[in-house]
């Protein structure tokens, strides 16, 4: 119970340096998994495309995602320096896999059928694409984007180590504390709860875009029409 108190003590003392560090660790997960689908989408698209550059291309992305966090940031802080940039571009990097993997999925669970209607309309690849491949496949892509960005939240705790900034300054404000439990909660709960309204958000949107939603939703009105 008291270190409840201190973790709410230390709250109301220092609510908008939270609430900073807060904003800024959500915003440098956010920007990484941005930058991740805007090049991992259309990667996934290419293999799925040219299978077999497939196994290349996600035995690749299976290597980026083993190296440890610390050892990446390292590695990148001698290249790009310190500071934010270098872990945005440490949770793009760990966000490829599970976009391009879904990506791949979506596109290659697409029902042959569906396709060759589409051609047989005389659509062009790029209006199948548009019109029928990514839409059945969107939900499959947004399970994907829901993992990285989950992945990211934790991962960049440790930007504090290279002057990110984050809730992992408060995290480790505790750990240089003498008594300093109810300082590490009050950073870890924070991101914990990100984590989860990020899980929860994005699971949202998936059942959203699911085709089985909008296929019950289709049928419904036309049943109201008819």
């Amino acid at each position: 119970m008291e270190t409840i108190n201190e973790i709410f003590y230390y709250y109301s003392q220092n609510a908008s340096y939270v609430w900073e560090q807060f904003y800024r660790h959500f915003l440098m997960s956010a920007y990484g998994v941005l930058f991740a689908a805007i090049v991992a989408i259309p990667l996934g698209i290419l293999i799925a495309r040219y299978h077999r550059l497939s196994t290349w291309v996600m035995s690749l992305a299976n290597i980026i995602q083993t190296i440890p966090a610390l050892a990446m940031l390292a590695v990148l802080m001698l290249v790009m320096g310190l500071g934010t940039n270098t872990v945005v571009f440490a949770l793009f990097l760990y966000s490829l896999l599970p976009i391009i993997k879904n990506t791949y999925t979506g596109i290659r669970n697409v029902d042959q059928a569906l396709l060759e209607s589409g051609k047989a309309m005389g659509m062009t690849k790029f209006q199948v694409l548009r019109m029928v491949e990514l839409p059945l496949a969107i939900s499959v892509i947004m399970a994907g984007l829901r993992t990285a960005l989950v992945i990211t939240i934790g991962i960049a705790t440790i930007g504090t180590f290279i002057g990110a900034g984050g809730l992992g300054d408060i995290i480790l404000r505790g750990t240089n504390a003498t008594d300093g439990t109810a300082i590490i909660l009050a950073g870890a709960i924070p991101t914990a709860l990100m984590a989860v309204i990020s899980d929860i958000s994005m699971g949202l949107l998936e059942r959203k875009f699911s085709p089985s939603k909008k296929n019950k939703k289709i049928a419904f009105q036309q049943q109201t029409a008819a």
